[in-house]
């Protein structure tokens, strides 16, 4: 398999997954810019919609769509835990999560990263960051990640999320809980090797 990735960007958090599951995997980066991969290919060619992350499979198929992406992996590996199994509420409670992580949070990040975007919006997109941030971190109450004691996939996505958001000026000190997530997060063997690999840490 291989993920295409910009370093620091959202495909950060399969390349956490893929680390996490053992398999075997290579990573090619892109510059989303002048849209060429490393070895100079076109990446329009390789993913029409033109950003990261995407996965290469083996059969030569393509996966995109980090939640998609992170669902796909853990399924490959049951045994690491990585997603509850289909079919369970756990799993749509994981689904769930994945999906505001997407719309509320990380979408919410997207006019700081515009240089198009004006002070009113960035304003609106902080102040509703602010409040699902105090959501995540009231959900956190008792528990060492989203869905429990596990570490998921969902983990690897919010951690990446929240690792934007020195950049947008947000300071999560004042959410306790996310703090400690974070350091725990941070903390994992595997999310030490990503990034080291992707020269964030």
């Amino acid at each position: 398999m291989k993920l295409y990735i910009k370093p620091g960007a959202c495909s950060l958090s399969p390349h956490i997954v893929l680390e996490e599951s053992g398999l075997d995997y290579e990573t090619e980066t892109v510059d989303l810019k002048t849209k060429r991969t490393t070895s100079g290919e076109d990446f329009n060619q390789i993913n029409a919609k033109g950003y990261v992350p995407a996965l290469l499979l083996d059969s030569g198929a393509l996966l995109t769509e980090g939640p998609a992406i992170v669902q796909y992996i853990a399924d490959r590996v049951p045994a690491k835990k990585l997603a509850p199994a289909n079919g369970t509420i756990e799993r749509y409670q994981l689904q769930a999560w994945l999906n505001f992580i997407a719309t509320e949070l990380h979408k919410s990040c997207s006019p700081f990263f515009n240089p198009a975007s004006g002070d009113d919006l960035k304003k609106s997109a902080g102040a509703n960051l602010e409040r699902r941030l105090a959501y995540v971190d009231e959900q956190l109450a008792g528990r060492s990640h989203l869905l429990g004691e596990d570490f998921s996939v969902a983990d690897a996505y919010l951690y990446t999320v929240l690792s934007w958001m020195p950049f947008i000026k947000i300071d999560l000190s004042k959410w306790a809980r996310i703090s400690a997530f974070v350091q725990r997060v941070s903390a994992r063997p595997a999310v030490q090797a990503v990034l080291k690999a992707e020269r964030l840490g």
